[in-house]
């Protein structure tokens, strides 16, 4: 508990640093909070690619094994097959 608190109070240190710009002024309210916006999209916006990679590759999995499985159907009925 008490490195979570000391963690805590670093990373407002850290944050408090960052709010600094190279002029030396401290960053607007308005601009702290576009950023918020921005890595808050940005989230999402990374989350969404990896769910839709997941369902991709969910997808090419079985289109691959229905594939091999009627493949095979055939070759075992092409004595079947009247042409």
């Amino acid at each position: 508990m008490i490195s979570i608190m000391k963690h805590m109070v670093h990373s407002e240190e850290m944050s408090e640093q960052n709010d600094i710009l190279t002029t030396g002024e401290k960053k607007t309210e308005r601009s702290t909070v576009m950023e918020q916006k921005v890595y808050k999209t940005m989230k999402l916006a990374g989350a969404t690619n990896i769910a839709i990679g997941v369902v991709s590759l969910v997808v090419g999995i079985v289109t691959g094994i229905l594939l091999l499985v009627t493949g095979g159907r055939l070759l075992a009925r092409k004595s079947n097959i009247l042409f």
